[in-house]
């Protein structure tokens, strides 16, 4: 049986393991689905890098400022962890077997119901998307819980799950994620920038 969350634990804490930055002051968990991104006979399957950002790549922005938060801003030097994109990803085979797994059928599949009369998008994307998605979150959750990243960094940080567009689910995941607070600095730049409300 397929641990989906252990091994996501696992992988992304030994890339952490890894990091020897001084000055991280925010842990990006992005979790993506494209059009572009197959996987055999799917398509519009979820991506989920790891990366950070650091004090001296900022700057000295604004403590709220959009550099410092949004992540087209960031240095983009990502570890993939479930890469569908390359010729071969333990990760993308691991997912899919968990997909079988838990009877998750159609994957990369978007409803045409998940618009609301104004076009607004109300869904929370392809499916196979917000089940990666709860996975991720959760493992940060766990990061943050046993306070790896705190004794890591030697300070709390928070980890910010995110796709392009910091649709209202990755923010609730952000949230979830960091249960001690660690991305309350987040939430209010994102308000304060009107990226959510």
């Amino acid at each position: 049986m397929i641990d989906l969350e252990e091994y996501l634990y696992n992988r992304v804490k030994n890339e952490i393991d890894s990091w020897n930055a001084k000055d991280i002051y925010a842990i990006s968990f992005f979790v993506y689905s494209n059009e572009a991104y197959t996987y055999k006979d799917f398509e519009n399957v979820s991506i989920f890098t790891i990366s950070y950002n650091t004090e001296s790549a900022c700057e000295n922005d604004d403590l709220l400022s959009e550099e410092r938060w949004n992540y087209a801003y960031w240095f983009q030097d990502e570890i993939p962890i479930i890469d569908p994109t390359e010729d071969y990803n333990e990760g993308t085979e691991i997912l899919f077997k968990w997909y079988e797994q838990n009877g998750i059928k159609n994957i990369g599949y978007e409803d045409e119901d998940c618009y609301d009369k104004d076009m607004n998008y109300v869904g929370k994307g392809p499916v196979g998307y917000y089940e990666l998605l709860t996975a991720v979150s959760n493992v940060a959750k766990r990061l943050q819980e046993e306070s790896y990243i705190k004794n890591k960094f030697g300070k709390p940080i928070p980890i910010i799950i995110h796709d392009y567009e910091y649709s209202w689910y990755v923010i609730e995941a952000t949230k979830n994620a960091n249960p001690h607070g660690e991305a309350d600095t987040f939430i209010k730049a994102m308000k304060q920038l009107g990226f959510i409300d």
